[in-house]
């Protein structure tokens, strides 16, 4: 087993690593050389039918589902051990398919992976498999049950981060997993599945299916898998949801963003610039969450905008696996010119730009400069749609009725922040923003805690408890007459009852 980037010719399907359905092959290209780094192969529908059929019959016919989930749990500490011991390999990775700065793709990518799977651990120790409510005909027995076979869509720009919350808690409830990454960065995903091989789970419980849309697509419809698990765009959110709406099929969607950070006129400005380096600007601006609106009063407005520019004129911009890099290039050439577009765009509209532009800092590699625009409107495309670069807008706020206003002003509702010297002030204004998570003097994921979004920004929750939440079924059983103790019904399999 090994991290160096390098080319496989198999499919791990349903445990096993199994030639692909055709000699299609998709490269992995560096977006900091623009050169071939690796190859993989290209799922079609019947590599598709092959992992669901494979999981269809773990789920129906195998042991996990029915295993208790202490069983299963021990399973993935199993996994845990193992991936704990490859943070800094599963970080250059990662860096080398997708451009993410050395410093955070280990911290913020392959660690905070890591830290997903104890999290999830300790959320399943917690939590009621089995539990009795006294219910009006009596005592009533609740169950929850895996919700079945899984199908997990990810993206490119944080992989692990997004395949761990899917993927773990799905396995702790006893459901079979079909993984599907983007076709930019599926080496982490194989090598992932090289880690789970080594724990010997039952047949058919983890597939990884590499490939384009077309494997997205069977997933989706696939009348064999129970649950779809996606994260993306709101635009493909939206056609997953209703495919799944056709099918009644258990959905959970976290979507896209665009955040507003609050600086309330008591701020301190260095402080607040300070965070919002990274809260704003993490992963070369390639995060759902990441603060690019920012909300600042007309009277504290230019000392933000020469906060903002003197930081981000002295950010580093290069080779993203020295350490010392702050921007990377950006996952492709389409998305590079996606940025350059929305640039152009804004200073079209009428913003102001103040640093940077949309031309590229290098010769080679798919790199953009970190720009700052003020003078924006709310109505503008550079404050409405997520660009998913480093490109940061200052709009103007009358007062703080209008900038929760602004804030709220948007089909997104996934993240936001807060600026202030008062803490409980910033509370009351964190109750009034249409947003799933929210920060106060920060913005930093906390993955103990449920995450997901309002509005468009998605349907339901990963991280905690509320993450199992999305992987289980309530079933609640009635009796006529008194029911068995409750005595040791967490020691038993799923399923099966209690004694």
């Amino acid at each position: 087993m090994t991290a160096n980037p390098r080319s496989y010719h198999e499919l791990f399907i349903g445990g096993r690593w199994r030639k692909p359905s055709t000699t299609e092959r998709i490269s992995v290209v560096s977006p900091r050389t623009e050169e071939t780094i690796a190859e993989v192969p290209a799922g079609h529908s019947d590599d598709v039918e092959a992992a669901v059929a494979a999981a269809r019959d773990a789920f129906d016919h195998g042991p996990w589902p029915r295993l208790a989930p202490q069983q299963r749990m021990r399973k993935v500490e199993e996994l845990a051990a193992i991936y704990g011991g490859h943070i800094d390999e599963m970080a250059d990775l990662i860096t080398a398919q997708m451009g993410s700065p050395r410093s955070f793709s280990r911290l913020g990518q392959a660690a905070g992976a890591a830290s997903m799977i104890h999290l999830a651990l300790a959320a399943a120790r917690d939590y009621p498999w089995d539990e009795r409510r006294q219910g009006v005909l009596g005592e009533a027995h609740l169950r929850r049950l895996p919700v079945g076979v899984v199908a997990a869509i990810v993206p490119w720009n944080v992989p692990q981060c997004l395949i761990m919350p899917k993927l773990i808690p799905a396995l702790l409830a006893g459901c079979p997993v079909i993984i599907k990454p983007a076709p930019e960065t599926p080496l982490d995903a194989l090598w992932l599945a090289e880690m789970i091989e080594q724990v010997d789970l039952p047949a058919g419980v983890v597939s990884v299916v590499t490939g384009g849309s077309e494997v997205g697509e069977a997933l989706v419809r696939h009348p064999g898998v129970d649950k779809i698990a996606f994260t993306g765009s709101s635009a493909i959110g939206r056609r997953i949801a209703a495919l799944c709406g056709e099918q009644l099929k258990r959905v959970s969607l976290e979507l896209g963003g665009k955040s507003a950070a609050i600086v309330l006129d008591d701020a301190d400005i260095a402080k607040t610039v300070a965070g919002l380096k990274s809260a704003s600007l993490m992963n070369n601006g390639q995060a759902c969450v990441a603060q690019t609106r920012i909300l600042v009063s007309e009277r504290r407005h230019d000392e933000l905008i020469d906060a903002l520019s003197d930081m981000m004129s002295q950010l580093q911009v290069g080779d993203p696996a020295d350490e010392k890099t702050d921007i990377g290039p950006l996952v492709a050439q389409r998305q590079q010119a996606r940025v350059q577009d929305y640039i152009r765009s804004a200073q079209h509209e009428g913003a102001r730009l103040v640093l940077g532009g949309d031309d590229n800092p290098s010769t080679r590699g798919w790199y953009v400069r970190p720009t700052l625009f003020t003078g924006a409107t709310n109505e503008m495309r550079i404050a409405r749609e997520e660009i998913f670069g480093p490109v940061l807008t200052v709009l103007t706020y009358a007062d703080e009725d209008d900038a929760v206003r602004i804030a709220n002003d948007s089909d997104y509702g996934l993240a936001g922040s807060v600026w202030t010297a008062d803490t409980a002030h910033g509370l009351d204004i964190a109750g009034r923003v249409r947003t799933g998570t929210y920060g106060i003097n920060m913005y930093m994921l906390d993955i103990s805690t449920p995450f997901g979004g309002f509005k468009h920004s998605g349907i339901g929750r990963e991280f905690g408890r509320e993450g199992l939440d999305e992987y289980v079924e309530l079933q609640s059983v009635a009796c006529a007459g008194k029911l068995p103790p409750l005595k040791g019904a967490d020691l038993k399999g799923v399923g099966e009852a209690a004694e």
